[in-house]
């Protein structure tokens, strides 16, 4: 019954945003499309938890639902303050294509949630992560469209601007979620930190962006290196979201609950 309340939920929201992309001209019946699937995710995500008497974010498929929602909600907030159309489309392209992945490997729900995760700490260091991945693949959106500016030599300094603001945003919460994850780690293992692979790769993708940082802070007008520091952060990002479970050093990691069913 889950299952068939995800797909007429996914339905939903996947034919509001694919027919918002056919009426670029009316701001108004397009955003209220996208509402009605934003919409449609959060109150399957709603049902969902009550269903399963759980925050549904134990496994990388409920994460998927998670991006999904707060990457469409990105899109359309950029959207109303930077006025960007091809942002928006980015943005719900990357919420449809999570949940197609969720679409080609049903969940197989379970209510049980393993000890550590019955942490209040749990839920805020999810949530503030899959914003801050939500923000920082927006940018990097952006960073890869300018450099494709740049050497089609047609770069504005305004991209810059876009990507500050999303990179500030992104590390923000970015921030929180390593901060409540050594709260997490401490209530539920005893120690704030272990360097364990993924607190590492935590570490390191936080490294990255503050490097970006930093990097824009001391060379402002140095826009090309700043945008490939900000690419290759985001394969950082990657690593630590999805590759890490593929280490061999992941079979002894205490998040491999991530991995299971």
């Amino acid at each position: 019954m889950i299952w068939n309340y995800f797909l007429m939920a996914a339905g939903v929201s996947s034919a509001s945003w694919i027919l918002s992309a056919f009426i670029p001209k009316k701001d108004i019946i397009r955003n209220l499309l996208v509402l009605i699937g934003i919409l449609s995710m959060a109150v399957y995500i709603g049902f969902l938890w009550t269903s399963l008497e759980r925050p549904p974010l134990r496994t990388l498929g409920e994460t998927r639902l998670w991006y999904s929602l707060f990457i469409s909600i990105i899109g359309l907030i950029t959207y109303f303050r930077w006025r960007y159309l091809w942002m928006l489309y980015y943005c719900l392209f990357m919420s449809l294509l999570f949940l197609f992945i969720n679409y080609l490997h049903p969940e197989n729900f379970s209510k049980t949630l393993m000890p550590a995760l019955q942490s209040p700490w749990f839920v805020p260091h999810v949530v503030v992560y899959i914003i801050s991945y939500a923000f920082l693949a927006a940018s990097t959106l952006v960073a890869v469209y300018g450099l494709y500016q740049v050497k089609r030599e047609k770069f504005e300094a305004k991209y810059m601007q876009v990507a500050d603001n999303l990179v500030y945003l992104g590390f923000a919460f970015l921030t929180f979620g390593l901060l409540f994850g050594a709260l997490w780690a401490k209530e539920a293992w005893g120690h704030y930190w272990t360097w364990d692979p993924k607190e590492t790769w935590a570490f390191i993708t936080w490294m990255g962006y503050l490097v970006y940082i930093h990097r824009r802070y001391q060379k402002p007008g140095k826009y090309v290196s700043a945008l490939w520091i900000l690419a290759l952060a985001f394969v950082i990002l990657l690593v630590c979201w999805f590759g890490v479970n593929y280490l061999p050093s992941a079979q002894f990691s205490v998040h491999t609950y991530s991995m299971q069913p």
